[in-house]
């Protein structure tokens, strides 16, 4: 608390130098940094809600992942290579 208020007081603050944009929180690095981690918690909640609300295996739950990730890369490459996108 004492180095805190000794920051402020004696004016350390002044030799700091600014966050780059890049970093910044409305950037679009940390927007993205943020949506992936949203998409990770997402995931491990549904992870939660296979395995202990309907039971399944763990090996089952990450089974139903691999293949949602195989078939959405498949949608998103299909997408991506018509004609004319």
């Amino acid at each position: 608390k004492a180095a805190f208020i000794n920051f402020i007081s004696d004016e350390e603050w002044k030799s700091i130098e600014p966050v780059s944009s890049w970093f910044g929180p409305s950037s679009f690095l940390m927007s993205s940094m943020s949506a992936l981690f949203k998409l990770s918690m997402w995931i491990r909640h549904g992870h939660g809600y296979l395995t202990e609300n309907l039971g399944m295996p763990v090996w089952g739950s990450y089974a139903v992942f691999g293949l949602a990730t195989l078939f959405l890369g498949m949608i998103l490459g299909l997408v991506s290579a018509a004609p004319g996108a």
